[in-house]
């Protein structure tokens, strides 16, 4: 297993063994033992799955403590821009955002530390994409941003995104109080 280092203090790429031969392929997205070597010692309580058709846009979405969630996302079928952005107040990085194009055939997994706001925009039809949370969902606790967001000026590579109310009416960055 490989950790690739973003420009973004705790935001890691992760590119796991995969073993391929003829058969077709293997490998761990996870094991608690292995990711404490790495220095990353969280405890997942949940995991999630999403299906979206091409172009669908979820985002940008986070939890505010105490339910505030570490996320590792990965694709199981398609692909995705996969989009965090720093909301750490105290962060030298604070506002700033970093993507990765995660898919079926790269296996890459992107951890994203509590204190991010997070989404991503599918890439192809019937996209599945999963992700285990260091915290369980709490409604009162979600808050998100616009995907569009001026003052963040996120490249997310599709013109007219498929969106939800709720992503559509999101609010914007400028005047944001970060909770964490």
């Amino acid at each position: 297993m490989q950790i690739i280092k973003t420009k973004i203090e705790g935001l890691l790429i992760i590119k796991p063994n995969v073993f391929k031969d003829e058969r077709g392929y293997f490998y761990e997205s996870y094991n608690k033992f292995n990711f404490k070597k790495l220095g990353l010692e969280n405890e997942f309580v949940q995991d999630n799955e999403s299906q979206s058709q091409k172009n669908v846009l979820r985002g940008l979405h986070f939890q505010k403590p105490p339910f505030a969630q570490g996320k590792l996302v990965r694709v199981i079928k398609g692909a995705v821009i996969d989009v965090a952005v720093d909301l750490r107040p105290n962060s030298k990085t604070y506002g700033q955002w970093e993507a990765v194009e995660l898919t079926e055939s790269n296996k890459l997994l992107y951890w994203i530390p509590a204190g991010f706001a997070h989404g991503f925009v599918t890439l192809e039809e019937d996209t599945i994409f999963s992700y285990k949370c260091t915290n369980e969902y709490n409604k009162e606790s979600e808050g998100s941003l616009r995907w569009n967001d001026p003052t963040l000026n996120i490249d997310w590579g599709v013109m007219d995104p498929i969106l939800s109310v709720k992503d559509i009416d999101a609010p914007l960055f400028e005047g944001f109080n970060s909770p964490f």
